[in-house]
């Protein structure tokens, strides 16, 4: 389960993106660290720009020599030297554009990683309840798709709008020189298009929004469905599954298709006010040409200046369309990232205090719907040492006492102490370190049995390895292993359930703490295994308070107290004994795992 982390990382500001320039303030704020590096990226783009433009001018220059020399002799030299300055011109502008995609590059990985982080750091600080809420492929979906996506905006978008910018301003200043007549027509025919394209901007947003979200719907369909494939095959689930699948993908494939589609209609667009910008600056320039006003080099330059003034205008559209996308990315992002942590507990202080064990429940209540309450009045008593072992039917409530008593969730009512101490007033971390749990539900990590074995544990040594596997019947199969302690763990070893289930057992017995829980840790092995591991449990909680959750009533024979609890109340307490001859519901259930 998923515990606070140590470190909260750079949560930035706390406001809800809402919309495109919200959602880009807070994308940019990322930036801040490497501003020295994303100015030398613009200025390279706008210097590169800038230098891109002469080259009408100077191509202007050129075909005037040469006009001019048709009849007398071209002067050849001043047609080299024009050259030489624009190939140098052009060369700068090529190398400037370089070091910019490259610097652009760098800084959006490195606000990749600062995104991921922030979401790594936030996983560790939110609470239980928001997992149980939000499917795990749609978080994996906004740890990947949509960080990479808002990074590739910001790469694709930013620099290309600034490039754009200064290409335009700087195209519109020279062709002003050249003549002002042909500015005005070129201006005048590509402006249809620029109020086009801001047009389809508009209503493109909604189904980058909508494409986003239901990229993460789908995420959230495969990784439950591929999680859960064996029950899927098991119950002919395949074609319910498929449906669902169809359904949601039809969804995406509909926001995809609007979204694509709109932001594929700006090339063709720009393309039809590009070539007829071309056809009225040639009508107009020969009209001008003919009375004299003008010269045919600044003919041949507009021709040019045509395709620099429409080129601008269609990254702008492009970048434009990027930001939309990327700021529907962030916006679930941020989305993510402003979900209410859990309480701060930086200002607690850590008793280093030595745990007895003695654990005290009183009038507990709690709900994880505000609106229904699961454990209404809970109070009980765990001496130091003691194997408290709580029962009842499924939905009684045995997880969340045990979820409560770790901190995972949080009490609406009541106190749980723990050697006197309110564990409200104790950090998170120092009631999950008196406790090792083994769960019904397996976890173990792509990583060697070792590193399974002694996850955050410190100086664990090979004898403590093998102690604990020869308790719960492991030390044989891993002996058998090419590598022992050191096989890595993936999916070409294959582990049935009940070694799975072993191995975690053994990380309790090494992690060596003060208390126990035990969800049902011996669901998963056979009964010669249980019974093994079962006398390797009785030893380790020796000395140790011990919670075991049960639904073998057999396993709990020897605790201490059992607390038999139905609709979230205790109904009967006691040891076996003494329950049975009450022959009330412990009574009840116990004899019904009996009967034929």
């Amino acid at each position: 389960m998923p515990g606070p982390g140590r470190g909260h990382g750079p949560m930035r500001s706390q406001e809800k993106a809402k919309d495109l320039k919200g959602t880009w303030i807070r994308i940019l704020r990322y930036a801040k660290q490497y501003w020295v590096a994303l100015a030398l990226a613009l200025i390279a783009a706008m210097v590169s720009s800038i230098l891109t433009q002469f080259g009408p001018n100077k191509l202007s220059e050129m075909t005037n020599v040469i006009t001019a020399g048709i009849m007398t002799g071209i002067d050849m030299n001043e047609v080299a030297r024009i050259g030489m300055t624009l190939i140098a011109f052009y060369a700068v502008s090529a190398c400037l554009n370089g070091l910019q995609s490259w610097t652009m590059s760098t800084v959006t990985q490195r606000i990749s990683q600062l995104l991921r982080t922030d979401i790594s750091n936030k996983i560790n600080v939110l609470p239980m309840g928001y997992f149980h809420g939000t499917t795990t492929g749609d978080i994996l979906s906004r740890v990947t798709n949509d960080v990479d996506t808002t990074a590739s905006s910001l790469s694709q978008s930013i620099a290309t709008l600034v490039s754009a910018v200064t290409t335009l301003i700087a195209c519109v200043i020279l062709m002003i020189k050249q003549s002002g007549r042909l500015t005005l027509t070129t201006i005048l025919s590509t402006i249809i298009g620029f109020a086009l394209s801001s047009l389809i901007m508009g209503k493109s947003r909604k189904y980058f929004s909508a494409q986003q979200a239901a990229l993460g719907a789908i995420n959230g369909n495969i990784e439950e469905n591929y999680s859960g494939h064996l029950i899927v095959k098991a119950y002919n689930g395949e074609k319910d599954a498929i449906r669902t699948f169809d359904k949601m993908n039809a969804e995406l494939r509909s926001a995809a298709f609007h979204a694509q589609s709109l932001a594929g209609m700006m090339m063709p667009i720009m393309g039809f006010i590009g070539n007829f910008g071309y056809v009225a600056v040639c009508v107009v320039g020969a009209m001008l040409a003919v009375r004299g006003e003008i010269s045919f080099g600044v003919i041949i330059a507009f021709m040019m200046y045509v395709r620099h003034f429409t080129q601008p205008l269609n990254q702008i559209a492009q970048a434009m369309q990027n930001m939309q996308s990327g700021a529907a990315a962030g916006e679930r992002v941020f989305e993510f990232l402003d979900e209410k942590p859990m309480e701060d507990e930086s200002s607690k202080s850590v008793s280093d205090h030595e745990t007895k064990g003695h654990v005290v429940f009183e009038h507990v209540k709690f709900g994880y719907d505000k609106d229904r309450t699961i454990i209404h009045d809970f109070s009980c008593e765990a001496m130091p040492g003691q194997k408290i072992a709580i029962v009842g039917p499924t939905g009684a409530g045995k997880t969340t006492l045990v979820n409560l008593l770790m901190r995972f969730y949080e009490i609406d009512g009541g106190h749980i102490y723990i050697d006197g101490v309110d564990t409200k007033e104790m950090t998170r971390e120092q009631v999950h370190e008196q406790f090792c749990m083994v769960l019904q539900d397996t976890w173990l990590f792509e990583g060697t049995i070792r590193e399974n074995l002694s996850f955050n544990s410190e100086n664990v040594t090979k004898q403590d390895l093998d102690r604990a596997c020869r308790a719960v019947g492991l030390y044989h199969f891993i002996r058998t292993l090419p590598e022992g302690y050191d096989t890595v763990l993936t999916d070409h070893l294959s582990l049935s359930q009940g070694q799975k289930q072993q191995l975690t057992i053994a990380r309790a017995m090494i992690a060596n703490r003060p208390m126990l829980i035990l969800d049902e840790a011996t669901s998963s092995v056979d009964t010669r295994t249980e019974i093994q591991i079962q006398k390797a449990m009785d030893q380790l909680m020796k000395g140790r308070t011990s919670f075991v959750i049960a639904h073998r009533l057999s396993t709990i024979k020897n605790a201490d107290k059992i607390l038999v609890l139905r609709d979230g109340d205790v109904v009967e307490t006691g040891t076996h004994e003494e329950l049975l001859a009450k022959n009330g519901f412990y009574a009840d259930l116990y004899n019904s795992q009996f009967e034929q």
